[in-house]
C-alpha cells in the first residue's frame, strides 16, 4: 500500500506549517525573534502570567522545550518568571513591557501571513479547513492519549 506525499494529510500539513515558519522567521527575524519565541508570546498575549506546564498545553510541546524556550526568552527580555503565591512548586511566566509592546508590532504580521496563505481561497473553505484542523488535532491529541496510555500498562 502506498501513499504518496500529495494524498498524505500529515505531509500537506507539515509542509504548510514548514512554509508558515519560514515565512514568520523572514518577518520575525529582523526583530531578533525566532518563531519559537512567537507561539509563546501569543499564548501569552492571550494567558499572561500562565504556568510553564500551561504554556507546553498551550503550545502542544513538551514541558522541557517549554523551559527551553523560556529560558532563551527570559535572556533576550521577553519574560520574567515568579513562583505561584498558591502553589510554589508552579512558576508563573509573564510578559515584560518589551514584550508586551510587541503585541502591536506583531498582530499585523499574522493577520498579513494569515492572508497570503488564504488567498484565492473562499470564506467558506477557509471556515471548513479550521475546522478539519481542529478536529484533527482533537482526533491525533486523543489517540497520542490512548497509545500512552497502553504504553504504560
Amino acid at each position: 500500500m502506498d501513499l504518496s506525499p500529495d494524498e498524505s494529510l500529515g505531509f500537506q500539513v507539515r509542509r504548510c506549517h514548514r512554509a508558515f515558519d519560514r515565512l514568520l522567521n523572514g518577518y520575525l527575524g529582523p526583530q531578533g525573534l525566532s518563531s519559537g519565541f512567537w507561539y509563546f508570546l501569543r499564548a501569552l498575549w492571550q494567558e499572561n502570567g500562565a504556568t510553564q506546564k500551561r504554556l507546553s498545553q498551550l503550545n502542544n510541546v513538551t514541558e522541557p522545550t517549554t523551559v527551553t524556550t523560556l529560558n532563551a526568552m527570559a535572556r533576550s527580555g521577553l519574560v520574567r518568571r515568579e513562583r505561584d503565591a498558591a502553589d510554589g512548586r508552579k512558576l508563573n511566566v509573564f510578559l515584560t513591557p518589551r514584550a508586551e509592546a510587541l503585541r502591536d508590532e506583531l498582530m499585523p504580521v499574522a493577520y498579513r501571513i494569515n492572508e497570503i496563505a488564504g488567498a484565492g481561497v473562499s470564506p467558506e473553505d477557509l471556515a471548513t479547513t479550521l475546522r478539519v484542523l481542529r478536529r484533527m488535532s482533537e482526533n491525533l491529541t486523543r489517540e497520542a492519549a490512548a497509545v500512552a496510555a497502553q504504553e504504560t500498562s
